[in-house]
């Protein structure tokens, strides 16, 4: 797994599909819909307008704890 930046992203959700959508959840003080795949490599993806985080379920501890996310769940 590759090395995650230093800073913790805003805001994480941890998904069971390869491909999510993201439109800053935030109605009209979001930002375009944009398609992201995530890594199946790393298992995440990194939104490049809002910076959340999706974490692919099957990866969800160690990505988290790479990025040094506590899950609540």
């Amino acid at each position: 797994m590759t090395t995650p930046t230093a800073i913790t992203p805003p805001e994480y959700e941890i998904v069971s599909a390869w491909r999510v959508a993201c439109d800053g959840g935030e109605g009209a003080l979001g930002h375009p819909r944009v398609y992201l795949s995530l890594s199946r490599e790393t298992g995440y993806v990194e939104c490049n307008y809002c910076d959340k985080l999706y974490v692919h379920e099957s990866r969800a501890d160690e990505v988290l704890a790479a990025f040094g996310i506590k899950d609540p769940a």
